[in-house]
């Protein structure tokens, strides 16, 4: 009990709270500018940390991570820009109501449903933290492989328009993914030569060329004023009522990237398109989802929210990080003398519980904060449309290169935008294509190392242990639960229409 008491000292310390609220500020700010985001905002600020004591420093870091992350729903919600590539899912419903004049609601569930999500998992770091740890160690590449086709369900349920022009645009995001060294021999693929490929491409810039640059071009395109306006954005909260009567779903998508932001090599992005695709089976409501829906903004947010809690859990406890945001915080701790492992929590508990509460706190920071921070993007958005949507396309091409330093990735950016607005004009959906571009290395990566370990018997994998039986069962039930769904809805078309005629005629 001291110990904790002392952490809480520690965290609640005015210096560490000044760099809390600097840090979360700055971070929602950078998320919800496209294509920056959490590692371009912990590159910033890392260097200002070289002078700090280590709780402090931590603590601005994390205010920096735990910000972005939601920031970059500000975006995708007014102008169907993620910010992050962990928002990405946020347009599917965030958009569609903000088309519909109900942006106010849509931020307001999205600040909510972030701040929910990340005390939550802040609550299971401090309890489960041990557990956790032991049981995302039973995760290996096949269990990881069957996560992940999990989570590629989620290009069936955006595809309202036509499932085969979804599944199009979900392989050719697969195939972006494949550009470049491949993850197992080493071998170039898909580089025709070129040395500047063999990196391969990177998210930021797809997802950036994807959405906001395609988004520009359509607005450009459209001659009606009315249609191009940004619109004027402030705040609302969800009513108590509405709290509850969503609470599972709020409940459900915390938990959820709880228990994948906890397995190294998953991330937030992951955590949100999964969430998605279980919000579409589960939810009462899954018939609005795609055509401006809370629940689905309460899925993404409150899922890739909580990723930021437990994302810590490998770091922490195993000294493994899950993704590159927490191998720059898993540096930045062994700099100011944290060495992360299994000895962490007995050789210094004390800095340990601190984080903790550092992580709280910097959720309720985000919460207080986020209404000026939206004021602060409404009045970028009412300047006059030509400096916004340039302002958008130079924040588009920094973001794009600034992540690797790579000037191909703003040749990247520019012509999937274009490609995206052609796919626009064709009907086809753009949320597929990065679905694709992020889940693709996973999955590649996961059912090559299962082949290997399975000797290349793909049936070993439906035994290859519970975990995986357990998520191959679930994914069988998905695919009959959506075959079902859709010949039911076929065989009541018919009927709905004779009884419309049949009441016209009388």
């Amino acid at each position: 009990m001291d110990v904790i008491l002392a952490a809480v000292g520690d965290a609640v310390a005015w210096k560490v709270l000044v760099a809390i609220v600097v840090g979360t500020w700055a971070g929602i700010i950078i998320g919800g500018l496209p294509g920056l985001g959490s590692v371009v905002g912990l590159t910033i600020f890392l260097p200002f940390t070289f002078g700090m004591d280590t709780i402090m420093s931590m603590a601005l870091l994390i205010g920096v991570y735990c910000g972005s992350v939601y920031g970059g729903s500000i975006t995708a919600i007014l102008i169907n820009t993620p910010g992050t590539p962990q928002s990405a899912a946020t347009t599917f419903d965030g958009y569609p109501m903000t088309q519909q004049g109900r942006v106010d609601e849509a931020l307001g569930w999205a600040t909510f449903a972030s701040f929910f999500g990340g005390v939550l998992s802040c609550v299971l770091l401090i309890f489960c933290a041990p557990q956790l740890a032991r049981f995302a160690v039973n995760f290996g590449s096949i269990e990881v492989f069957a996560l992940v086709c999990l989570a590629m369900l989620c290009i069936v349920g955006v595809s309202q328009g036509s499932v085969l022009k979804g599944l199009l645009c979900g392989m050719m995001g697969f195939v972006f993914s494949m550009v470049g060294s491949d993850s197992i021999t080493g071998a170039d693929r898909f580089t025709f030569g070129s040395y500047a490929l063999s990196s391969g491409f990177d998210l930021i810039p797809v997802v950036v060329g994807t959405f906001a640059l395609s988004e520009v071009f359509m607005r450009l395109a459209d001659r009606d004023d009315k249609a191009a306006n940004i619109p004027e954005a402030s705040l609302r909260f969800p009513h108590p009522r509405e709290i509850l009567r969503r609470l599972i779903e709020l409940i459900r998508g915390s938990f959820i990237g709880s228990f994948i932001g906890a397995l190294p090599g998953t991330g937030a992005a992951t955590s949100a398109f999964i969430s998605y695709a279980v919000a579409q089976k589960l939810s009462p409501r899954r018939s609005r989802l795609g055509k401006g829906e809370p629940d689905g903004i309460i899925a993404s947010e409150s899922s890739n929210n909580a990723v930021t809690g437990s994302s810590f859990i490998p770091t922490l406890a195993l000294g493994i990080p899950g993704d590159v945001v927490t191998a720059m915080m898993m540096g930045a701790m062994v700099i100011h003398g944290i060495t992360p492992g299994v000895r962490l929590m007995v050789d210094q508990a004390q800095t340990v519980y601190a984080l903790f509460v550092v992580l709280i706190i910097v959720n309720v920071a985000m919460l207080v904060l986020s209404k000026p921070s939206i004021g602060l993007f409404r009045y970028l958005f009412k300047l006059p449309r030509g400096y916004v949507m340039a302002g958008i396309v130079m924040f588009c091409f920094i973001g794009a290169v600034s992540v690797r330093g790579n000037p191909l990735d703003a040749v990247v950016a520019a012509l999937t935008g274009m490609l995206a607005y052609a796919l626009r004009c064709g009907g086809y959906p753009l949320a597929p294509l990065v679905i694709g571009m992020v889940l693709g290395p996973q999955l590649e990566s996961s059912l090559r190392r299962g082949l290997l370990i399975e000797r290349g018997d793909f049936l070993g994998f439906f035994t290859h242990s519970g975990i995986a039986t357990t998520l191959f069962v679930l994914i069988g039930l998905f695919l009959i639960w959506t075959l079902w769904s859709s010949l039911a809805r076929r065989r009541a078309g018919p009927t709905c229409r004779s009884d419309l005629s049949h009441s016209i005629n009388r």
